[in-house]
């Protein structure tokens, strides 16, 4: 039997090393396209507007889409690239099958599809019908994520359904949840660009969502005051008014303290807090001890500029905040959520023109991806499974009785646990990395090496993707029609340019052909991407995420519509509580004591540094796309390891020499970057690798306890300099990390 070449034999043999495309000076970049298509980047939660040049039914080139309104034509290096994709030579073409000690083979759709049916009845039939498990992604459009958590509890009859939102945006969504009732940003960002102060913590915007950096510098041009919070000078930080250099944990203490000062100095809207708030008293008693001297010690920045920060958002009139990952990665990241949300709900600035708070999602769908029914413990419309009502609802809609449909089910890293326990023996995945990016990645490696079968629908074989059984070949974001929502709570529409190449299927047509052989083909009868979308709106309708009065025809007339939209009459919603009436069922927005607590894990003399990690401009998420893009990998090619020259020289490291970093869970060798651009105490890796390049190896498992988030910003380790130093970075290494 022929063993499948790998990724980098494939690479070289048609193009030579370092090369994932041929240049677009090519054959078919000498020729005009057939079309032009306008649809959206299918990476970041900006969604930002392109137009895609299609010829032969292949994506050759883009254009900039000038009339779309956020980004107006403006791509970031990911964006520009992104269409290289549709072409790659490792792109899956057909099903293909596992073979112990021979790699993989191709097979038919019907032996892909019998063999995934026969292990997932064989399997409930032996150990119970939450042993099959199921694992999703918000890259995916909403009409798919809704038909994911569909499938999962009609067609599997599984609770053990979840999404890697989980890595993402889970804390940011509970704490909204938490304080308003409601999961979105509350303003457009045409409103950001006007706000007098903008505070941005935990956020790379410059690097992980380049096009949103002209909203700040449009605000920056009108004298707008900059605050970045972050242990980084990351690009935005370095024009910024002030840079508060948070060490890795210290959020919530550092927002607690700010807002003692802004209760001590009497910077508060007395009458926004009466009339539309709760909780406030409680809020306070919780930071009354946080003087200045306390917080410099548990945030490590210094007394003056938290006073600094304070005070240019106390006296300010007009604001907005906005946070990321840094903040949401912890073990407490909805308390550091909700200690923002207290500084914005003491101000009174939300629900009014250039006053805002947001939550900027990472991942391509990360807003609607988080909506429409594929967590653990969420059904369509971001109803609540527990709540009777809201099952009943759902189970009308799907046409199955309410008590057929599952409970509340475990979250993405309990289900590794879930695994090593033997409670689940059977996974399918689409569109989720895990060996890439869950924590301690050495131990989920040893789940999946478990499992007695596994399937995963993907589009390239990414690392996860090599411990299946089955992976079945789906599609890329640009050969599926749908919508997605973007950061800011706009629903814009993905139009198909081309259709999946070889004998690839579209991820839906896979999902429904599962879903019918299951034996509930009439549930899953859907004959385009629109009869999803149009039982979406059903199912949504009347639920905090209401997107009932949504239509395809509205949301390409009007480039994009900001949920809720309750009824086809109304415009959507850009600004939300404009009339101060919030999402809670008192109608108040509520204030969340928050008393600071530490790290899972802090420094000690066996592990004396911190580790954080986070992006880079060029990659994306577990690199599964972008790190098979020639031009992307040759701007960061490998994962280096940022260190301050303080602590470099402390240990005699220089740049390019190799660091063996070393955890509780693991060890792995970077090549330094001495900068001063980071904290003295602190070291970052970026985590779009796999293999023995993975940051993912170091970090830790420990889970917040309401968000179920894992604590990837922070975890202490040793740093050992191995004497060697690193060679030059071999670009086509890093299409596959760990061949």
């Amino acid at each position: 039997m022929a063993k499948l070449p790998t990724s980098v034999d494939r690479l070289i043999a048609a193009f030579g090393p370092h090369k994932a495309y041929p240049p677009q000076s090519g054959f078919y970049g000498a020729h005009e396209p057939d079309e032009l298509v306008k649809t959206h980047c299918c990476y970041c939660g900006m969604q930002c507007g392109i137009q895609l040049k299609v010829k032969e039914n292949k994506v050759v080139g883009f254009e900039p889409w000038m009339d779309f309104p956020y980004n107006e034509g403006r791509l970031c290096p990911k964006g520009v690239e992104r269409y290289l994709q549709n072409n790659h030579p490792d792109r899956l073409m057909a099903p293909i099958q596992r073979v112990e000690g021979e790699g993989f083979e191709h097979i038919s759709w019907e032996q892909a599809m019998g063999k995934t049916v026969s292990e997932i009845r064989r399997i409930q039939q032996t150990y119970g019908k939450d042993a099959f498990a199921m694992l999703s992604g918000v890259s995916l459009t909403n009409e798919k994520s809704y038909m994911m958590g569909k499938f999962a509890r009609v067609a599997l009859k599984t609770a053990n359904l979840d999404y890697n939102g989980r890595l993402c945006m889970v804390s940011a969504g509970a704490g909204n949840k938490k304080a308003f009732g409601l999961d979105r940003s509350s303003n457009s960002w045409a409103d950001l660009a006007h706000a007098e102060v903008i505070i941005v913590a935990g956020a790379n915007i410059s690097e992980t969502f380049p096009t949103l950096t002209h909203y700040i510098w449009r605000a920056r041009d009108q004298g707008a005051k900059l605050i970045v919070v972050d242990p980084r000078v990351i690009p935005l930080a370095r024009t910024a008014d002030l840079h508060l250099d948070v060490k890795p944990g210290g959020d919530s203490a550092l927002f607690g303290a700010m807002l003692k000062i802004l209760v001590d100095n009497d910077w508060l809207d007395h009458e926004f807090i009466a009339d539309h708030t709760v909780g406030f008293q409680e809020t306070i008693e919780a930071v009354k001890d946080y003087d200045l001297d306390w917080a410099e010690v548990h945030t490590g920045v210094a007394k003056e500029k938290i006073w600094e920060a304070a005070s240019l958002w106390g006296k300010a009139k007009t604001s907005f905040l906005l946070h990321a990952r840094g903040i949401e990665h912890h073990s407490k990241g909805v308390d550091n959520v909700l200690s923002c949300i207290n500084l914005v709900l003491a101000t009174g600035r939300i629900g009014k023109p250039y006053c805002g708070y947001g939550t900027i999602t990472g991942q391509g769908n990360g807003q609607g991806g988080r909506e429409h029914g594929h967590k653990c413990d969420q059904l369509p419309g971001n109803r609540d499974i527990t709540n009777p009502a809201h099952r009943q609802y759902i189970a009308d809609v799907w046409r199955i009785n309410e008590s057929e449909m599952p409970g509340k089910g475990l979250t993405a890293y309990e289900q590794i646990d879930a695994i090593h326990r033997g409670e689940i023996k059977g996974l399918i995945s689409i569109c989720f990395n895990p060996l890439v990016s869950l924590p301690n990645n050495g131990y989920v490696r040893e789940a999946f090496e478990k499992l007695e079968f596994y399937v995963c629908i993907d589009s390239f074989l990414s690392e996860t993707a090599r411990y299946a059984d089955i992976v079945m070949a789906g599609s890329l974001h640009e050969e599926e029609e749908g919508t997605v929502t973007t950061a800011e709570g706009r629903v814009v529409k993905i139009n198909a340019a081309v259709t999946p190449p070889g004998n690839a299927r579209r991820d839906g047509d896979i999902i429904m052909e599962l879903a019918a052989r299951l034996g509930e083909a009439d549930k899953f009868s859907f004959a385009s991407s629109e009869a999803i979308f149009n039982e979406l709106r059903l199912a949504s309708k009347g639920g905090t995420a209401d997107y009932f009065g949504i239509t395809y025809e509205k949301v390409e007339s009007q480039m994009g519509i900001f949920w809720p939209c309750p009824s086809l009459e109304h415009p959507g919603t850009p600004r939300l509580w404009e009339d101060r009436k919030f999402s809670t069922p008192d109608g108040k927005a509520h204030f969340n004591p928050v008393r600071f607590k530490p790290p899972t894990e802090v420094t000690d003399e066996d592990f004396p540094v911190v580790l954080t990690t986070g992006r880079v401009v060029s990659q994306y998420l577990s690199g599964t796309s972008t790190r098979r893009i020639g031009k992307l990998v040759d701007q960061y090619p490998e994962p280096l390891l940022e260190i301050h020259p303080k602590l470099a020289s402390r240990y005699g490291i220089k740049t390019r020499d190799l660091v063996r970093v070393k955890t509780r869970r693991g060890e792995a060798e970077f090549p330094a970057q001495v900068v001063e651009t980071i904290r003295e105490d602190t070291v970052f890796i970026p985590y779009h690798w796999g293999g023995k390049h993975a940051a993912n190896q170091l970090t830790i498992g420990n889970l917040d306890p309401i968000s179920k988030i894992p604590e990837f910003k922070v975890c202490a380790c040793q740093l050992i300099p191995t004497g060697e130093v690193a060679s030059a970075a071999l670009t086509e290494t890093a299409y596959q990390s760990d061949l």
